[in-house]
C-alpha cells in the first residue's frame, strides 16, 4: 500500500493518539510506502508559528526516524492542483489530492470532503 498522510493524520501519528487502528496498522506496516507532503510540513510550520497547533520542533527527524518519506511538490502536482474542481477550498488539501492522483497514493484522512475527488482514502 502507498500512503500519503494528511496533516492531522501525521500529527496524530506523532502524538500516538487519535488515529484509527486501521490507519495505525497501515502506517506501521514495513512493506507500505508512507509519505508526507512538503505542503503538509509547510502547513504545520505556518499554523505552529500562529500558535494554532503544536508540533514537534524536530518534525523532520521524527518523520525520518518513523520511516515517513518526504514528498516534494512537483510541477505536475501544481498544475493538477490548480485545475481541480473546488470541492475543497483549502489549497493545501487540493495539493494533497493532486499528489495522491499523480503518485498513485491512498490519502490517510478524516476529512470527508476528499470523497468528492477520484482518490482512494483510508480513514484516519
Amino acid at each position: 500500500m502507498r500512503l500519503l498522510l494528511d496533516t492531522h493524520a501525521v500529527l496524530w501519528w506523532l502524538a500516538g493518539e487519535g488515529l484509527s487502528e486501521q490507519a495505525q496498522d497501515a502506517i506501521a506496516h514495513r512493506d507500505n510506502y508512507v509519505a508526507l507532503s512538503a505542503v503538509s510540513a509547510w502547513e504545520i510550520a505556518i499554523k505552529k508559528a500562529l500558535n494554532k497547533l503544536s508540533a514537534p520542533d524536530d518534525l523532520a527527524d521524527q518523520l525520518a526516524d518513523g520511516g515517513i518519506a518526504e514528498l516534494p511538490v512537483r510541477i505536475a502536482h501544481a498544475l493538477l492542483a490548480g485545475a481541480l474542481p473546488r470541492h475543497h477550498d483549502d489549497p493545501f488539501d487540493r495539493m494533497l489530492v493532486a499528489q495522491a492522483q499523480v503518485e498513485g497514493l491512498t490519502l490517510v484522512t478524516r476529512d470527508s470532503r476528499f470523497r468528492a475527488y477520484d482518490i482512494p482514502t483510508l480513514a484516519a
